[in-house]
């Protein structure tokens, strides 16, 4: 496929220029013939352009086709957006514009053309046309910003950059039609008038503003306005209007003074924090900057820091105030020299002045001041048994309007105080107890109140430390204990230590010592500073010893106090241990204690129950075998009233055991029927019976007693009044006053019965004399029984 140039064929007619329909005849220096493909240069356009429709190439099929040729074309500005801007001639090839252009919208076109037969059939491939839209100065510069803001320091020198301005343009940056020139057109001074020089020039490449003169001072001139022009084509083509607005910055080349060399101010004494007055100054450079706002110092005249200047930032102003109390009585006047000078430093293009001053009289106010304690907490150090009437503070309080005073104990919750009310004295009313709940860590604190003629009143804390006093003796304890007969080859004995209500330095280390009397048997060992051991110095004999001992504390004054201790001496075993108490008790040498006799009472009664226990084995021996229905207590009822004796958990014995313990041994042999072949002896000496009842018939059926208790703990009454009732009504059993058998062990018991009334012998059948065998304290128990 070739192409030919649009303007060649508006000129000439094809016929005559058969290159431009075949260039590949002539070899056209603008096409190159790569694989059957030609490379087609770009087709330049002018935008704007008012000849439209316009032709701008025509292309033909280089193919030998008898038939008609179809071309097509594609791509953006055909049918892709944006779309209508291009068109070609089905049947010639020729590619016209249909629209103006616009290079700022769309700068080129890609497009692609095709030969096409009328079915359709492509003949050869599709070739490539690149349309350019050569560029117009259509477009005018402007500024990025409507207006531009400036600052630059009064007094700048000439060249002095002040700040940039910028501006674009639309058209092509590769040409003059986007070559920008920068110019100022006007300038206005705020105030008006107020400068009329030119001050400030432009770069007309780069937009740089800077200074052209000197001259610039703030208090004259505030700020400049710039009437700024761009024009492309390097000055010669479009142009757009801007504006600058350049502020002339403060520099500090002012320093503040005051307005006026002296003040005159008055105070009240006894106030801190408040304001007594105000002092001005003036200052030229721009207000609410740190050029502007001022900093004040007290130079002279307060050296102990009463006063103090704060400025005021709206006013500027120094605002003089009292910091600490004042005192009329002390200093009546002062005489304060201030200064002033401002937050930023001055600059160098400033006036060398010196730094302005003031005078400030402060006059102090005479008012009637409250009285004052000399020290508060008065601290009073005492012991506490100080001697009532003792003077324990004086002086203890001040008017500095030189006042008559009054005193008082305002608080005193152990009334230990009093205070003359003319001079103040405290005096100890009665000695003091360091124990008081209203004594901590030693100190007790009390309230004095003083007030002068005025009625002005002050109080005080009256801080007493009351030193420790030795006033009780020390207690010894343990005041009992037992001591190893062997105490003394032993190296132990009583541990002995001591209490006492006093405190350190009046208590510990303790001191104890012994009678002289005492210590040919005893002595006390030192252990340490609270301890001590009493031993005996000789084997004495078991029993209870009263030692007086003697504690002293550490005290001064040292006091003592005597104290009995109550010691049993004892034989020990290998641990230390006391063999036997009654040992000690019957070996007693001082008497028996009550719980000595509770305990020998005790072993008294234990030996009694024993031999009667003996008596009855030995005396009675085996029972005879009552006859049947003689029991007491069995009547006609099979119901047995005892209990059966149950194995509930047997771990052992085999199956011999697996049978409940047999009820029939506890029957009353002689109401047991009779075993065929029995081997149990038959003593022919009659047991013990209880006697019959004479108001019923005898062998009557008894009644039915109850066999269980409730499980309803409501019911126990119910149920004791049955049995009681049964009882009653039994015509075999003896009257209620009668000692009954309650029920039966069984036969062959050697220890035998343990009821006496049951018993078959009286008291002077059974032998005493083995209990002299015994020892001698058996043998006085022996003669109470039988005093043969």
């Amino acid at each position: 496929m070739n192409v030919g140039s649009s303007v060649e064929t508006q000129h000439e007619e094809e016929e005559l220029r058969p290159e431009v329909l075949y260039p590949w005849r002539q070899r056209s220096r603008g096409l190159v013939r790569v694989k059957r493909d030609w490379i087609i240069p770009p087709i330049r356009v002018l935008e704007n352009s008012k000849q439209v429709p316009e032709d701008l190439v025509q292309i033909k099929s280089d193919k030998i086709f008898t038939g008609e040729v179809i071309y097509k074309l594609e791509g953006p500005g055909v049918d892709q957006e944006p779309k209508n801007l291009f068109e070609i001639d089905d049947k010639t090839g020729v590619i016209r514009s249909k629209k103006p252009l616009d290079r700022e919208r769309h700068n080129s076109f890609t497009l692609k053309a095709f030969a096409l037969s009328p079915s359709g059939e492509r003949l050869e491939n599709p070739t490539t046309i690149e349309i350019v839209v050569l560029d117009q100065n259509d477009n005018r510069p402007r500024f990025i910003q409507n207006q531009f803001i400036g600052t630059v320091s009064e007094f700048s020198v000439p060249g002095t950059s002040v700040m940039s301005v910028s501006a674009t343009d639309a058209d092509d940056p590769m040409t003059d039609n986007a070559a920008l020139s920068y110019a100022i057109i006007g300038q206005e001074s705020i105030p008006a008038n107020a400068v009329t020089k030119t001050m400030f020039g432009i770069n007309n490449q780069t937009g740089a503003i800077y200074t052209r003169d000197v001259g610039l001072d703030r208090e004259v001139v505030k700020s400049f306005k710039l009437k700024l022009e761009v024009a492309d084509m390097s000055g010669m083509g479009l142009t757009s209007e801007g504006v600058a607005i350049i502020h002339v910055s403060d520099i500090n080349n002012h320093a503040p003074h005051f307005n006026l060399d002296m003040y005159s101010m008055s105070g009240v004494e006894n106030r801190k924090d408040y304001e007594i007055g105000r002092v001005n100054v003036t200052d030229r450079d721009d207000r609410g900057t740190g050029n502007w706002e001022a900093k004040y110092t007290i130079a002279k005249g307060d050296p102990n820091g009463y006063f103090t200047v704060i400025t005021d930032p709206v006013t500027n102003e120094g605002i003089l105030t009292v910091v600490k109390p004042l005192d009329y009585e002390t200093q009546p006047e002062y005489n304060l020299i201030l200064t002033v000078e401002n937050l930023n430093a001055l600059s160098i293009k400033a006036p060398n002045n010196p730094v302005s001053s003031a005078t400030v009289v402060v006059s102090v106010g005479n008012e009637n001041e409250a009285p004052r304690f000399r020290e508060d907490p008065i601290r009073i150090v005492v012991p506490e048994s100080v001697v009532p009437g003792t003077v324990l503070k004086s002086n203890i309080a001040y008017d500095p309007d030189y006042s008559e005073l009054r005193y008082e104990i305002s608080r005193d919750p152990e009334r230990w105080l009093d205070i003359n009310r003319e001079t103040g004295d405290i005096v100890a009313r009665r000695t003091f107890n360091i124990r008081s709940p209203h004594v901590k860590n030693n100190v007790y604190n009390a309230v004095v109140k003083v007030t002068d003629a005025g009625g002005v009143s002050t109080t005080g804390t009256l801080a007493i430390t009351l030193k420790e006093t030795n006033d009780f003796p020390p207690q010894l304890l343990p005041l009992s204990g037992t001591v190893c007969q062997d105490a003394h080859r032993r190296s132990s004995g009583l541990v002995l230590t001591a209490v006492d209500e006093d405190q350190s330095p009046h208590a510990e280390p303790f001191a104890f010592e012994l009678p002289e009397d005492l210590s040919v048997n005893w002595t006390v060992i030192q252990v340490n500073q609270t301890h001590a051991v009493l031993q005996p110095l000789v084997e004495l004999e078991t029993g209870e010893y009263a030692v007086t001992v003697l504690v002293s504390d550490s005290g001064s004054p040292t006091l003592s106090a005597y104290a009995q201790v109550n010691v049993t001496v004892c034989p020990c075993d290998s641990f230390g241990h006391c063999k036997s108490e009654l040992a000690a008790i019957f070996g007693s040498s001082v008497g028996i204690s009550f719980i000595a006799l509770i305990i020998i009472m005790a072993s008294i009664a234990l030996l009694l129950v024993l031999l009667l226990l003996a008596v009855a084995v030995t005396t009675c021996g085996r029972r005879h075998h009552m006859k049947k229905e003689t029991g007491l207590l069995v009547g006609e009822s099979e119901d047995d009233i005892r209990d059966n004796v149950l194995n509930y958990d047997e771990q052992g014995g085999g199956e011999e055991d697996e049978n409940a313990f047999n009820v029939d041994l506890l029957w009353n042999p002689s109401d047991a029927p009779p075993t065929p072949g029995s081997l149990r002896p038959v003593s022919a000496v009659p047991r013990g019976k209880q006697p019959l009842r004479k108001d019923a018939p005898h062998n009557l059926p008894s009644p039915t007693y109850p066999r269980r208790p409730p499980a309803d703990p409501t019911d126990i009454e119910d149920y004791i009044n049955d049995g009681l009732e049964a009882a009653d009504n039994d015509p075999n059993v003896p009257p209620y006053d009668t000692a009954l058998i309650y029920d039966y062990e069984g036969e062959g018991s050697l220890a035998g019965s343990l009821s006496s009334i049951a018993s078959c012998s009286s008291d002077g059948d059974q032998d005493y004399d083995y209990l002299n065998d015994w020892g001698p304290r058996f043998k006085k128990l022996a003669n109470m029984y039988d005093p043969r």
